[in-house]
């Protein structure tokens, strides 16, 4: 049986923890700052806060091209001859990333591209998940169709979900993606827009008033009643500046839900840029 290489892209948040224990390999996706661009993952976080500070515009992000994608590509055939890539993409609505995948792909063989549709955590649920599944069948001696199981991998895309709540809408507006009318008022009725990935679009449904403290237990509630998620892991998203009071009450409510476990996942450089600070989000896999 082949050796399965798993990879993906920057913005699916992969926690060190996550890359380490599962083996993952990850490509970055790219900051532009002052005409610079620069590596996801290269540098601290707080660079893109501080670059919207100074500027009072939100550093621009750019997918993976191409040829990144063959050169990565090649390089993972070089440490692990003979191997099959399953190669995981952020949404393929959401970026051009998945779209640059795809056209890598026919340069390089036994390489097949899985639309995670999700971002960030909602990645991060659907690698692990696909992880565990690839285990289990080769335990199994089941796989013997890569292609048929890369379509399988897909399928579970549609079990991983994921949603989250911007701290503030300055950098959605600072980068267009809301009107100053919307983030006035929104400031001014202290409202916190809940993003949802929807057939992998960033769509916003309902709104919470107040504080993430005051609102965290209420969001994750209705997430769980949602969505009744299987109860073995719940990824605690969230951006820098999101209060430790608030990261502590996530990871209490996570265990008395009875999940078996948690995993934050902090938001890279990419997702930053469009999040800001102090986001806080979860995902996790349905039935």
């Amino acid at each position: 049986m082949r050796e399965i290489v798993i990879s993906t892209e920057s913005g699916s948040d992969l926690p060190e923890k996550i890359v380490r224990k599962y083996d993952f390999k990850v490509i970055p996706m790219h900051v532009i700052m002052d005409m610079k661009s620069y590596d996801d993952g290269t540098f601290p976080v707080e660079k893109v806060y501080e670059y919207y500070e100074r500027t009072g515009a939100v550093p621009t992000t750019a997918a993976v091209n191409d040829y990144e994608y063959v050169r990565f590509w090649n390089a993972l055939r070089e440490k692990h001859p003979g191997c099959v890539i399953m190669h995981f993409t952020y949404s393929s609505l959401a970026s051009s990333t998945h779209q640059s995948a795809m056209i890598a792909v026919k340069s390089v063989e036994d390489v097949y591209v899985i639309d995670t549709l999700n971002v960030s955590g909602g990645c991060t649920a659907h690698m692990v998940e696909s992880y565990n599944y690839i285990k289990k069948k080769q335990e199994k001696g089941e796989i013997t169709d890569y292609k048929a199981l890369a379509d399988e991998l897909q399928a579970l895309a549609k079990r991983a979900v994921c949603h989250f709540i911007p701290g503030t809408l300055e950098y959605l507006r600072a980068g267009g993606r809301v009107s100053n009318a919307q983030y006035i008022g929104a400031t001014l009725l202290n409202l916190k827009p809940v993003i949802e990935m929807v057939e992998g679009k960033l769509i916003a449904t309902k709104k919470y008033r107040g504080t993430m403290s005051k609102i965290v237990d209420k969001f994750m509630q209705e997430f769980v009643e949602q969505y009744k998620p299987i109860k073995d892991c719940l990824y605690l998203m969230y951006s820098k500046g999101l209060e430790d009071s608030v990261l502590k009450r996530m990871a209490e409510n996570a265990l008395n839900m009875g999940f078996k476990t948690y995993e934050y996942v902090m938001t890279g450089c990419v997702i930053s840029c469009h999040g800001g600070k102090g986001a806080m989000g979860l995902a996790a896999i349905i039935p």
